[in-house]
């Protein structure tokens, strides 16, 4: 999952990225607000975290502007204001869930996790279609009951075609799911990982939508 996070803290900010780049996110982080709100309004996240005492232009009217513009991407408020109005004034204007700084890395990834499977209306937090499991906490993968090996790149794949099962993906879409900032996107990258996942999976499960993308079927063709 690509999220972005916009925290001016150098040690917090790059412990954060390094501790949830460990546990599978992509992850692109700005260090003020106004760079926060360019990204948001720019990058369909899958989420942020969302710092409050951000330079140049504080969390809140950041949050507070992007949703008056529509985004609706689910957003994380972490901050040091630990009051109750606070908390309230947050969630007010647009905040999905509130964390109060010192944060636990493993707690900060399941509520993203969280917040990211109800954006897509899942409701439990493994995935299902046809034959195939997914975890996405344990980053655990099943095919009829056993278990499959995946690349890094090949799960995130896959979780992004198993949040929006039955929508149409393109490429592009794709790319921008799995790849943050300064990393390389080969051509065919996303053809390549669908191929692999094709022969891991089957050939049902993903299905080429010529000149659009792909699609991933909840159900077998023919059910």
């Amino acid at each position: 999952m690509r999220i972005l996070l916009a925290e001016d803290d150098p040690l917090l900010g790059d412990g954060l990225r390094a501790g949830l780049r460990q546990l599978d996110f992509q992850v692109d982080w700005v260090r003020d607000g106004e760079a926060a709100e360019r990204e948001l309004r720019a990058q369909p996240y899958a989420a942020a975290i969302l710092d409050l005492g951000l330079p140049l232009k504080d969390g809140l009217p950041v949050l507070a502007s992007v949703r008056k513009a529509g985004i609706s991407i689910p957003i994380l408020v972490l901050t040091a204001r630990d009051g109750v109005p606070d908390r309230i004034r947050g969630l007010n204007v647009g905040a999905d869930d509130y964390v109060v700084k010192p944060v636990d890395l493993d707690e900060l990834a399941a509520r993203l996790r969280a917040l990211i499977r109800r954006a897509h209306g899942q409701v439990q937090e493994r995935l299902h279609a046809q034959d195939v499991v997914l975890d996405p906490a344990a980053h655990t993968v099943h095919l009829a009951g056993e278990p499959v090996t995946l690349s890094s790149r090949e799960f995130d794949l896959l979780h992004a075609f198993m949040l929006n099962a039955g929508r149409v993906l393109s490429r592009e879409q794709l790319e921008q799911h799995l790849y943050s900032w300064g990393q390389e996107v080969e051509s065919n990258a996303v053809e390549v990982h669908v191929h692999h996942l094709r022969r891991k999976l089957g050939s049902s499960l993903i299905q080429t939508v010529r000149g659009v993308g792909y699609v991933l079927l909840r159900e077998k063709p023919g059910r």
